[in-house]
């Protein structure tokens, strides 16, 4: 995992190829279907697009959609192994209704499929490592099938992207966090970074882990923080982590300094994390670094693999 993330940035290096790309249609909307690590790159890619009128399917067959939508609408089917039940649902479900529509994948099942109807791909390097770790090849490919005209903004990653920079950095948050659970707050528009920053705990970590975004946490959330002689005991062990933004709305940003300032006084342990980069993908990128540094590190200090997932396999298995 530790050379995994010290690479990460070589991911922008790669230049990825649409198959059948003739076939490719332009669209206004784009649903992008998937599981985990192949489906969350495409909030990442709205966080730093929010122009782009993105949703994500994270289940089987498709959203309903009327006829008049679905002619202006690709649909991207995402699974890094190829062999993800519920998107391999949905690809078929798209032929059926002979939609616009795009695959993503290293191999397995959903490969073979794409090759077979003839629909354009991105078969991304199977460089042998987890799907969560693999954000900057479905960024890149998202962004391609899409048509954004981003691909040297994005290779310029690969030399101003600086992993190890945040390693000791990584290390001294996992040593805050120790024996406690993360709880991640951002604002509305870096939701994506708070939810990605939670996956890392869990899958690299194996711990517990939660995320909301503010203003929304301010309206209900919050109130359970509101301890009691008989339920303050059901927060200490919570370490909540404010991801900050300079360029959050002004109210968001009093709304950050304010909620820490309630919540600190109620005797709850609290960290500030500025995103730090001179641009959104820099912001994201250095951030979930972070993430994934702490992340290792917690999973040292509790004796687990932040490599594998045994829980999610053994699921797999009986579920067929």
């Amino acid at each position: 995992m530790e050379k995994t993330i010290l690479n990460f940035a070589k991911q922008f290096e790669f230049r990825l190829k649409v198959q059948s790309a003739e076939k490719l249609k332009p669209a206004e909307n784009i649903i992008v279907v998937g599981m985990g690590g192949s489906a969350f790159p495409a909030e990442i890619l709205k966080t730093a697009h929010p122009e782009l009128n993105i949703t994500n399917h994270r289940s089987y067959d498709l959203p309903h959609l009327t006829s008049n939508i679905q002619r202006q609408t690709l649909v991207i089917t995402s699974s890094y192994s190829g062999t993800t039940e519920e998107t391999l649902s949905s690809f078929e479900k798209a032929i059926k209704q002979k939609l616009n529509l795009t695959a993503v994948t290293m191999g397995g099942k959903l490969l073979a499929l794409a090759k077979k109807y003839k629909v354009p791909y991105i078969q991304i390097p199977d460089t042998k490592i987890q799907p969560r770790m693999s954000t900057g090849f479905f960024v890149a490919a998202f962004s391609k099938l899409i048509g954004l005209k981003n691909e040297k903004e994005l290779a310029s990653l690969s030399k101003t992207l600086k992993p190890i920079a945040w390693q000791k950095k990584g290390k001294a948050l996992s040593e805050n966090l120790w024996d406690q659970l993360p709880v991640i707050y951002a604002s509305e528009k870096n939701s994506a970074i708070a939810q990605v920053w939670k996956i890392k705990f869990n899958e690299n970590g194996k711990i517990p882990a939660f995320w909301n975004f503010l203003p929304e946490m301010n309206h209900n959330e919050m109130t359970g923080y509101d301890a009691t002689k008989t339920t303050a005991s059901l927060s200490s062990n919570l370490h909540l982590i404010f991801l900050e933004d300079s360029s959050d709305h002004p109210r968001i940003k009093k709304r950050f300094s304010v909620t820490k300032k309630i919540l600190g006084a109620k005797g709850l342990n609290l960290t500030s994390v500025p995103l730090s980069g001179k641009n959104i993908w820099e912001k994201v990128f250095n951030s979930l670094l972070l993430a994934d540094w702490a992340s290792l590190y917690l999973a040292r200090y509790y004796g687990n693999d932040p490599e594998q997932v045994p829980m999610v396999e053994e699921f797999k298995k009986l579920i067929r």
